[in-house]
């Protein structure tokens, strides 16, 4: 193999992440945490590639959307989630949703795959967000 082949050859690339993959794992990160955490221990769970500032951009953003908050730490400041696990796993199935064109079918589809006993608690969770609306 000549110099000139080696050029030649594809070099390997970083495999780019959406922001919703990357908000996903910064929510896992913080939710694996003790407690309050820094942007850079945040940065370090996730990965090295990641520069610090991409992850201040995505903690920002969701803090814009209520799923994180932050509390001063010296001149920085220290984060966690706003929610539980199952707050978690309800913003996923937001985002998912939101991703798609036709919500209708997207949520149609999913309710046809319950079990009867899901189906019976998500009309009576259903219920209840309607009673406390008319409230």
């Amino acid at each position: 193999m000549t110099h000139e082949d080696e050029r030649d050859e594809p070099q390997p690339r970083l495999r780019r992440r959406a922001q919703g993959e990357l908000e996903s794992q910064v929510l896992a990160a913080l939710h694996a945490a003790r407690g309050p955490v820094s942007a850079a221990w945040v940065q370090q769970r996730i990965g090295g590639d990641l520069a610090y500032t991409t992850v201040m951009t995505i903690l920002t953003r969701l803090l814009a959307k209520d799923v994180v908050s932050r509390e001063r730490a010296g001149r920085s400041f220290a984060w966690m989630p706003a929610s539980d696990e199952a707050g978690l796993a309800a913003f996923r199935m937001r985002k998912v949703l939101d991703g798609e064109s036709d919500r209708e079918a997207v949520l149609a589809s999913f309710v046809t795959t319950l079990t009867p006993d899901d189906e019976q608690l998500l009309r009576d969770l259903l219920g209840q967000a309607g009673a406390e609306a008319d409230d």
